[in-house]
């Protein structure tokens, strides 16, 4: 068998990346495995593993993707636009994705897993642009968002 290019095995790791994002945003990271992978994208199970030997590999690799996704939802213009977008980002089952997985992550031991860049980009911009009261809005709104994850129920932006 002939030794794959450098530029061959880039681009079996972004295949392999982009279809774990799409799974993480839809069925979410617990749902997805090397198998889901494996189907979706046609390389072998030990092929995916040979790139991401851990699950939580790929959380890393796509840590900063995952935030920008998440923040590209949100307005910062005044805490009514942040706290009214928030909600409004929270009716896609892809950014509520995003923040059970920051849940899930919350508390664990991963030295892999450091912070979830979604939560603190928000954080920071909201810090950057509102004050301290974005910093507390936000803060707000994360623990407004584990009740409702923990209802199962969506937001709506008539809510806010």
């Amino acid at each position: 068998m002939a030794k794959r290019s450098r530029v061959e095995t880039e681009q079996t790791i972004n295949h392999i990346l982009d279809e774990a994002l799409k799974q993480i945003l839809s069925i979410g990271f617990e749902a997805m495995s090397y198998t889901t992978l494996s189907n979706a994208t046609g390389i072998s199970r030990t092929g995916i593993s040979h790139h991401f030997p851990k699950k939580t590999e790929f959380l890393v690799r796509l840590d900063h993707r995952i935030g920008q996704f998440f923040v590209a939802a949100l307005d910062f213009s005044s805490i009514e636009r942040l706290e009214i977008s928030w909600k409004k980002a929270l009716e896609l089952a892809e950014n509520r994705a995003v923040l059970r997985l920051f849940f899930r992550l919350c508390g664990t031991k991963s030295e892999s897993v450091t912070y979830f860049t979604a939560v603190k980009t928000a954080q920071e911009t909201a810090l950057s642009q509102l004050g301290s009261e974005g910093e507390c809005c936000i803060k707000q709104l994360i623990g407004d968002s584990a009740l409702l994850l923990l209802e199962n129920t969506s937001y709506t932006a008539e809510a806010a």
